[in-house]
């Protein structure tokens, strides 16, 4: 579709039509492939869902978390937006993780960033931009809990790859502070957090290594709820 002159409407129309169509066939040859392969497929998937991931990732339409990870649908619990942020105030995803723990009783819940995101290097933009202000300044935040350390990287890619991770900490540590995650944890030893990162490059998740018990003991410090009433 590009073009130095204007688009034709009849082309721009045909084009999106072609474009809208073909989903639907790759639905409809996904959905014959797992009739096929297994007829009760469909009759499992509808009979609910108890999914051991809870995972809350960045909205980049080229990280597919079923298709990186080869899970299955049921598997996985999803939450996707900007730069993978668990903020207090976000009532969508305070649900999401409520729900996940409290009903579904996921076990494991990951915060998977990527390198090179686009909401990380924005963060970094040294001007207004509009509505995002108040969704990165809580990547600026991370970069002021971390300020010294990234100064010190002089390379401008490292330091934003570098903040990536540091980003996903901080997330994991959110997460960690939530009423749901603590009671969860004290009463059945889950669901535990961790916190990866997916490069671009080779394609392959790298693991953060968060230490789980470590955190969630110095958050409670301050933020101990596993003794609230639910």
């Amino acid at each position: 579709m590009s073009s130095s002159n204007p688009p034709n409407p009849d082309d721009v129309s045909k084009y999106l039509a072609q474009s809208h169509d073909r989903l639907f066939e790759h639905n409809r040859a996904w959905a014959a492939a797992k009739a096929t392969n297994d007829p009760t497929y469909f009759a499992k998937l509808s009979a609910g869902q108890s999914p051991e991931y809870l995972w809350i990732g960045c909205s980049d339409s080229r990280i597919p978390a079923e298709q990186i990870t080869g899970l299955e649908p049921g598997e996985a619990f999803i939450h996707r937006n900007i730069a993978n942020l668990v903020c207090n105030t976000d009532l969508n995803v305070m649900s999401v993780i409520n729900y996940a723990v409290r009903h579904l009783g996921v076990k494991h819940i990951i915060v998977c960033g990527h390198y090179g995101c686009g909401g990380v290097k924005a963060a970094m933009t040294p001007k207004d931009l509009g509505l995002l202000n108040p969704w990165l300044r809580n990547i600026r935040d991370v970069y002021r809990l971390h300020e010294d350390e990234l100064d010190a990287i002089p390379e401008e890619e490292a330091r934003y790859n570098r903040l990536v991770e540091l980003n996903v900490e901080e997330q994991c540590r959110n997460i960690v502070k939530t009423a749901a995650v603590q009671q969860s944890y004290a009463k059945n030893q889950y669901p535990i957090v961790h916190g990866w990162v997916f490069g671009f490059h080779d394609g392959l998740l790298k693991d953060l290594k968060i230490d789980f018990q470590a955190m969630l003991k110095k958050v409670q410090k301050l933020y101990n709820l596993a003794d609230a009433v639910e």
